[in-house]
C-alpha cells in the first residue's frame, strides 16, 4: 500500500479531509507527531507524498524549534524526488522557505473566515480548475511569504497577496485551511483562545461563522484533496512502469 508522510505540529491541526481523500484512494497516512516528540524522518523512505500541517511556530524560529530545519530538509528531499507535496498554513510557509522565499510576520494576523479569490492560473491548474472563483476558508496565520521564484500564484485574499501557490507540477502551498472539520475548528479555538482574543477576534464569532462557512469549504476541500490524492496515485503508477 502506498503511503504519505504527514508532519503534524499540534494536536488540533491534523490532516482531516486530506487524510480522508488519501484513504479513499487506498493511500496510508503515516503521521509524524512533532507535538508528541517524534523525530522528522531523515529521508522519504519510499513515501509517495508529503503533507506538512500547520502550527504556531514561525519558519524563522529554527533555533527555538530545531525540528523546523529537519522539516525543510525533508521538503527539499521531496522536491528533489518529485513526489507530490502539500503544505498547509505553516506547511505552506516551510515549502516557500525551502524554495528560497522570504517568510515574515504580517502587519496583522488573519484569523477567522475570510474570502479567497482564485488567480487566473488556477483556472487551468490540476487541483483548482473548475472550483468557484471565490470561496471562504478558515484562516489562522500571523506570517506570510513572498512567492517563490518559479512558483505560480493561485489565490489571494484582501489581507494577503499569496494565499496559495504551486511549484512544478504537484507541490502546493495553502496558507488557509480547507481540511478542518467542525470538531477540529472547535479544538483550535479552545487551544489558541488567547491568540484569537489577542488578534481582536471573538472566539464565539469564529464558531458561529463555522456553521455558515464550513460546509462550502468542506466541498471545495473535498475536490482539491481528491485531486491531490489522484496525483499521488499517478506518481506511484509512473514509478512502477
Amino acid at each position: 500500500m502506498p503511503h504519505v508522510i504527514v508532519v503534524q505540529h499540534v494536536a488540533p491541526e491534523g490532516p482531516g479531509a486530506i487524510a480522508d481523500a488519501l484513504a479513499d484512494r487506498g493511500i496510508e497516512t503515516r503521521p509524524v507527531r512533532i507535538d508528541q516528540g517524534q523525530a522528522v524522518p531523515s529521508a522519504l523512505d519510499g513515501a509517495a507524498g508529503l503533507v506538512v500541517m500547520g502550527g504556531p511556530m514561525g519558519v524563522y524560529e529554527a533555533d527555538r524549534y530545531p525540528h523546523l530545519r529537519d522539516e525543510l530538509r525533508l521538503i527539499e528531499a521531496a522536491l528533489h524526488a518529485g513526489v507530490p507535496i502539500i503544505g498547509v498554513c505553516l506547511g505552506s510557509q516551510l515549502l516557500a522557505a525551502a524554495l528560497g522565499a522570504r517568510v515574515y510576520p504580517a502587519p496583522q494576523k488573519e484569523i477567522g473566515w475570510y474570502e479567497v479569490r482564485l488567480r487566473e492560473a488556477a483556472h487551468t491548474d490540476r487541483l483548482w480548475q473548475g472550483v468557484a472563483q471565490t470561496f471562504t476558508p478558515l484562516h489562522w496565520h500571523g506570517d506570510v511569504f513572498d512567492l517563490p521564484a518559479g512558483a505560480v500564484a493561485l489565490a489571494s485574499s484582501a489581507l494577503t497577496e499569496h494565499q496559495a501557490f504551486r511549484y512544478g507540477d504537484n507541490a502546493y502551498g495553502l496558507l488557509y485551511h480547507l481540511e478542518m472539520g467542525r470538531r477540529q475548528i472547535a479544538a483550535m479555538v479552545e487551544t489558541f483562545r488567547d491568540e484569537v482574543v489577542g488578534a481582536g477576534v471573538a472566539p464565539e464569532t469564529i464558531l458561529a461563522d463555522t456553521a455558515a462557512c464550513q460546509p462550502r469549504a468542506k466541498e471545495v476541500g473535498a475536490v482539491v484533496f481528491e485531486r491531490w490524492a489522484a496525483a499521488v496515485i499517478d506518481g506511484v503508477t509512473s514509478a512502477e512502469e
